[in-house]
């Protein structure tokens, strides 16, 4: 069973979508064709982000390297990017059997009315197995890995649903859409914090600066196009060793501009494949529930955050934080991590936070600094057990995605840097039974305050539906 699993999962995500969301959509209802053509979007959406976010790191790769050596930066973690945690994640036994155990939880979550969300967002339970898999090598128990990966599961679900009435009244289109995400809900905490904390800051809080107000202020500068022409040029530049090399390499630099522009134009196109995949599927999938919980106050169908990454201000934080990121990792005492092959899943850090700003640049811009920053040791803490798991995979399976260079560990941006993974991690390593019994404890009164506000909505709404007597 655990070869079957490992075998699908290693088809990637742009082959094992089309083919899940095809047989999910006939499941549920969909004519065989029109599910077909669903699943086969969906794939093309993840082929377009693979070759855009390849672009990113293939081109920023090379002068990022130059940076490193001409400013003698040494960190010992080596960015593995998101596919070496994915391999990490499914080619184990907690990643092999996460999908079935985790949605058999969803639904049984479904039926105590603990949650409103129905997690379809299959490719991303790779998240859960993450952390699990890290659990699993660190405390040598399959048991701990599989209750790590449950207890994040069920906190990212009512998270989920805590945030969805802002994240639906935000974003266009995505009514009765959901992101249960662990990585993206993971910086929720930092947004609410220091949102309330910059709103009690006098001048700060009349700052409004959304993309589109960037765009009427500053014109050209404003556009997300623009800016990442004009960062492309600046890193080409400081990877130069001298004004000699700046001058013979003006084309390369130039040409790194255009494919900086090239990714925030391309983005934004491509998240348009995702929604109009996913929309049958959604709304299939929102009918059919809905029918078997008559009683609940409306289902949210879980998606990828990968619809919304699109959004002018993600963009625009996004590549503002990327030069800022690579000198926080310098600059702060006792960071081992430089990210580069991270660097592409940059946008998936707001698609949460934007709904609690509302769109404002500035507040943004500081919640993403401060969770990068934070985020930044998380990865050098979890490095030695990241690097664990994955020269265990790599000694299994001969995996490239998870080769770690000689003289380095491993690390990556992508979840790693999640609050939600460090804690669930080091309640268990640190103090098993009492960490594993304060997490059960939490996790057990945020699913009795979700599942009473789930059912005082449901009230509310019966209620209101009622004929007047």
């Amino acid at each position: 069973m655990e070869q079957v699993f490992s075998y699908i999962i290693g088809l990637g995500a742009a082959v094992m979508m089309p083919i899940l969301f095809t047989i999910l959509g006939v499941c549920i209802g969909i004519k065989f064709g029109k599910a077909l053509k669903s699943g086969l979007l969906v794939g093309v959406g993840f082929v377009g982000l693979s070759v855009i976010t390849a672009l990113l790191t293939s081109s920023l790769g090379a002068p990022l390297k130059n940076v490193t050596e001409i400013y003698n930066l040494q960190l010992g973690i080596f960015d593995m990017g998101w596919p070496a945690a994915a391999s990490v994640a499914y080619n184990t036994t907690v990643g092999a059997f996460i999908i079935p155990v985790c949605l058999g939880i969803n639904i049984l979550l479904l039926l105590v009315k603990a949650t409103k969300t129905i997690n379809i967002d299959l490719w991303n339970y790779w998240h859960y197995a993450f952390i699990g898999a890290v659990v699993y090598f660190a405390c040598d128990s399959i048991w701990w890995g599989f209750f790590a990966a449950i207890i994040c599961f069920v906190v990212t679900l009512i998270v989920a649903d805590l945030t969805t009435k802002k994240f639906q009244n935000y974003y266009k289109d995505m009514d009765s859409i959901s992101i249960p995400h662990p990585f993206v809900q993971g910086f929720v905490p930092f947004a609410e914090g220091l949102n309330w904390c910059m709103d009690k800051i006098p001048g700060f809080n009349k700052l409004d600066i959304d993309a589109e107000g960037m765009k009427k202020k500053f014109g050209i500068l404003g556009e997300p196009l623009f800016l990442g022409v004009l960062v492309g040029i600046i890193i080409g530049c400081l990877a130069c060793r001298s004004w000699a090399e700046l001058v013979d390499g003006i084309p390369s630099i130039l040409g790194l501009g255009i494919k900086m522009g090239a990714v925030m134009e391309l983005i934004p196109r491509i998240t348009s494949l995702f929604i109009e995949g996913l929309k049958p599927i959604a709304e299939a999938t929102k009918d059919l529930v809905s029918r078997k919980f008559k009683n609940s106050a409306g289902i949210n169908i879980g998606m990828s955050p990968a619809l919304v990454i699109g959004h002018p201000t993600t963009l625009v934080v996004s590549l503002l934080l990327i030069p800022v990121t690579l000198i926080l990792a310098v600059l702060l005492p006792g960071n081992q991590f430089l990210p580069l092959a991270s660097l592409a899943g940059m946008f998936y850090v707001f698609p949460a936070v934007l709904p609690v700003t509302k769109g404002n640049v500035v507040k943004t811009f500081v919640i993403g600094l401060v969770a990068l920053a934070v985020g930044l040791y998380f990865v050098t803490d979890l490095a030695p057990f990241f690097t664990q798991a994955a020269q265990d995979v790599f000694a299994r399976t001969g995996d490239t995605a998870v080769a770690i260079p000689e003289g380095f560990q491993g690390g990556s941006l992508d979840f790693a840097s999640s609050i939600f993974s460090w804690i669930i991690f080091r309640c268990i390593y640190n103090w098993k039974i009492i960490g594993a019994v304060l997490l059960t404890g939490f996790t057990t009164v945020m699913a009795i305050i979700n599942r009473r506000r789930i059912i005082k909505a449901s009230y509310e709404k019966n209620t209101d539906c009622s004929p007047a007597a």
